[in-house]
């Protein structure tokens, strides 16, 4: 088989990801981290809450995902809060377990007592929402920022200074803000966070750009997605040189939510050559059950990475690309990435309203059933008349009866054929299966 970095066993994309012209101002960082924030701006969701319990669950999972680091929380919030992070802490689960706290001396303090390696502190660089949403001036904001961060550091706590609000404040005056407090206080790395998800790719590579020319802290990435560009704006600012992301389960936060981690590492991996040494094939159980815990929360069906219905095939013209391609023994060329890459079991061919004969043709072997070209289309207007009754997919039963009607009763039990197009997917589907015992650490 063909290997080259956008061809590969696992996935296929565009050759242009990987032009000379396209890469060449790239500045990925040689080891980048993944730092989850489900357990605190995943919970901020709202509806969602995660119990202490809960949150270890999350964490075990988050660790076995292989994330560098866990923000398991803040434990000022409350003493539920507190006892998890402390909790988790104490499990050595392997990641750096970070709290998150207010730029206020006695959080730190809660942090270091719960056990955490570090802690992520959050205040405003922005003036004018300072002053209007703090309803304080900008002055404390500095002096807070400083007291606390430079406690931080004499506790022996990793400091990453969070800005809310960065992306809306005028470049100098961040970047001199966040100088004063590195220089009056402390700051082990800076967290660039687009609060508002108002920002461009473009406008977060420049931005770092001039963010990693002025220090030599690391620099990690907080994005939101209020306009969708939360994954782009992450990955633009690894590309500009960033060294940590911020990231969720699933997009889970409040608002539009955080930037998803499966879209992330997946897009870093096949688009960008850049392994982050994520466990991915995990992605799909883990999102499945977090989300569960999440009061239940909706994954689209389509969904990039995690829907159950990304890797089914309706369309006849679809069944039609697949149907040839396994001919051609080539069913990787109807991929972006191979399913079993994030969990997913092997592409499926369903049976509705789009469907075409070359689905009929499947299912009727399948079913160990052959027709005529008319009675396959007979077959399929009847297909066609009950999913566009019931606005859903037929299920294997509906779709015999429909033959039965058309065909009549077999004479003899039916021998269910074996098609090409099967044995493809049957070849995916051990390939999948393999992967979810290497996952559970089964043989």
């Amino acid at each position: 088989m063909i290997t080259t970095p956008y061809r590969t066993a696992n996935w296929r994309v565009s050759p242009w990801d990987y032009y000379p012209e396209v890469t060449k101002d790239f500045s990925f960082a040689d080891k980048i981290l993944i730092h989850d924030v489900t357990l605190r701006d995943g919970e901020q969701e709202t509806g969602v809450v995660f119990t202490a319990q809960d949150k270890i669950e999350i964490a075990k999972k988050l660790a076995a995902l292989g994330v560098h680091r866990i923000e398991a929380g803040m434990p000022a919030v409350s003493k539920e809060d507190e006892y998890a992070v402390k909790a988790i802490a104490d499990l050595n689960l392997g990641p750096k377990i970070f709290a998150f706290s207010r730029c206020m001396v006695s959080d730190v303090e809660m942090a270091k007592k719960a056990g955490c390696d570090g802690v992520v502190m959050e205040i405003a660089a922005n003036q004018e929402f300072v002053e209007k949403a703090y309803a304080k001036t900008y002055d404390w904001a500095k002096k807070a920022a400083s007291d606390a961060t430079k406690a931080a550091q004499e506790l022996g706590l990793y400091t990453a200074f969070f800005t809310i609000d960065g992306t809306r404040t005028e470049i100098n005056a961040l970047l001199d803000m966040v100088e004063e407090v590195a220089t009056r206080g402390h700051m082990d790395s800076f967290v660039l966070a687009d609060t508002f998800g108002v920002a461009t790719p473009q406008a977060i590579w420049a931005m770092m750009k001039r963010i990693k020319g002025r220090f030599k802290q690391p620099v990690e990435a907080h994005c939101h997605m209020h306009f969708g560009l939360g994954v782009a704006n992450t990955v633009a600012a690894l590309a500009a040189g960033a060294d940590v992301a911020h990231v969720t389960i699933a997009g889970l936060g409040e608002g539009p939510g955080n930037t998803p981690i499966e879209d992330v590492a997946m897009s870093l991996k096949c688009l960008y050559g850049v392994d982050v040494g994520l466990n991915t094939e995990l992605f799909h159980d883990t999102a499945k059950f977090v989300c569960k815990i999440a009061n239940n929360h909706a994954i689209p069906v389509n969904r990039p990475i995690l829907g159950d219905r990304v890797f089914k095939v309706e369309s006849g013209i679809g069944v039609m690309f697949a149907t040839n391609a396994a001919k051609a023994g080539d069913m990787e060329i109807l991929y972006s990435f191979n399913p079993a890459l994030v969990g997913q079991p092997p592409m499926d061919f369903v049976m509705g309203k789009k469907s075409g004969t070359f689905t009929v043709n499947l299912w009727l072997e399948r079913i160990g059933r052959t027709a005529d070209e008319q009675q396959n289309l007979d077959i399929l207007a009847k297909v066609k008349e009950l999913a566009l009754k019931k606005k859903e997919l037929l299920d294997e039963g509906e779709f015999v009866e429909i033959v039965n009607k058309v065909l009549g009763p077999p004479a003899q039990p039916p021998k269910p054929g074996n098609p090409i197009l099967d044995q493809q997917v049957s070849r995916a589907g051990r390939a999948w299966l393999e992967s979810k015992k290497k996952a559970a650490g089964t043989k």
